[in-house]
């Protein structure tokens, strides 16, 4: 134990006697454990913040669009694919295993004003059917949502994020007051519950809700997404194939064609998010892996620099009898402590970035304990690998040359 402690008391004071050279050699070290700190805090802040969002969709909730998530289709593809109508939703409501239905459709970059205040144009109006609240788990927090009659009547009602209402009516109670989109005036019945940003996004509370019937008034009707809610989440996949059976039919799609629209639901997303993150950490521990390499060809030329230097120092040192394993035991220490210390300050940088996340994009960045322990395991087999070759080579001197070096 003596021993041990007497190396590793060598090897600091060795590392610190040239803190420049010291802080140079560490560099590759310190980048590829930040790069796996940090990376591995922000999918974990990231995972977190999707499972949230994806909640808010509901257990026994899912949606059937037009297009996929992320595009990836040519434009050939996409005017292949018919748009979905009032006639698929009403076809939808019917299937057994469904409880309710809604169509939606939005617009993003519009302005939004009231006769003293006027938004940027970055607000996003969003419109659907008096079902989207419960297939979509919109909460309304103040006021309430459309009804059918208001619906059906095309009234021009409207209900507002909190960071719109905070905009336009700062201290002030929106509801009953007008707004108006489009040169068009609308009555505010409701303020919707606070959602915070997406994924680093744009807020999610800078938002109009407005029935469907009189957007299609103001913007015309582009393309609708059908949210669905089944009768209970253990019906959720049944609803989930009747419906994609039912649009294949409506479709005409032959058995071996794929299908031409995309079913969007909590297991989807998942799946989609962890396809992604499997990309991300791959490159991450791509750059990582480089930089340690980096790093160890550093530590490799730093020690073989140092035998040269203390050669005579070892040929001292064995000439009164210290051992082969003794001289390489220091040796290898030192390779093993220069890149734990690398590895700390990695993984101190990248916990810092991690939380500075957290500040800038709004997510809830948790670095686990696991990416921790793998940076510095990574960082110590990098000296003990890369060190190993000039402590075996300063155990190797022999002590009458070594003493007669320069």
């Amino acid at each position: 134990m003596m021993a041990l402690w007497d190396t590793l008391r060598l090897a600091f004071g060795t590392l610190s006697s040239n803190l420049l050279r010291t802080f140079l050699t560490l560099l590759g070290i310190v980048i590829g454990a930040t790069t796996v700190v940090a990376m591995m805090g922000l999918i974990e802040g990231l995972r977190i913040h999707v499972n949230e969002s994806m909640s808010e969709l509901g257990s026994d909730c899912f949606q059937v669009q037009r297009l996929p998530f992320g595009g990836g289709l040519s434009l050939a593809e996409l005017a292949r694919r018919p748009r979905l109508n009032e006639a698929d939703l009403e076809a939808i409501r019917l299937q057994p295993s469904v409880l309710r239905a809604a169509a939606e459709d939005s617009r993003g970059g519009q302005k939004v004003s009231t006769r003293e205040r006027e938004s940027r144009a970055n607000v996003q109006v969003w419109a659907g059917t008096p079902e989207y609240f419960q297939t979509n788990s919109v909460v309304v927090e103040f006021g309430r949502p459309f009804t059918d009659a208001e619906y059906m009547d095309n009234r021009r009602v409207a209900l507002i994020g909190r960071d719109l209402a905070d905009t336009l009516f700062p201290g002030v109670d929106p509801l009953g007051r007008e707004i108006r989109v489009l040169g068009r005036t609308f009555q505010v019945i409701g303020t919707l519950k606070r959602r915070g940003g997406f994924m680093g996004g744009g807020s999610q509370d800078n938002q109009v809700m407005m029935p469907l019937s009189v957007f299609k008034l103001l913007f015309g009707v582009r393309d609708y997404r059908v949210s669905i809610q089944a009768r209970s989440p253990e019906l959720l996949q049944q609803a989930q194939d009747e419906v994609s059976l039912l649009m294949r039919r409506r479709h005409n799609l032959k058995p071996q064609e794929e299908d031409d629209f995309f079913v969007f639901s909590n297991e989807s997303a998942t799946e989609m998010f962890n396809n992604l993150t499997q990309v991300i950490s791959a490159a991450s521990f791509g750059v990582c892996m480089l930089s340690l390499l980096v790093g160890g060809i550093g530590i490799l030329n730093i020690m073989l620099v140092a035998v040269t230097e203390r050669t005579r120092e070892i040929g001292v040192r064995k000439a009164l009898g210290a051992k082969r394993r003794r001289i390489l035991a220091q040796f290898a220490v030192e390779a093993v402590v220069l890149s734990l210390v690398g590895g700390a300050l990695g993984v101190g940088l990248g916990v810092g970035l991690a939380h500075l996340a957290r500040w800038v994009m709004g997510l809830p960045a948790e670095v686990p304990a696991w990416a921790v322990l793998l940076s510095l395991a990574m960082s110590s087999g990098v000296g003990l690998v890369f060190g190993i070759y000039p402590a075996a080579r300063a155990a190797k001197l022999d002590p009458v040359e070594a003493m007669r070096a320069d």
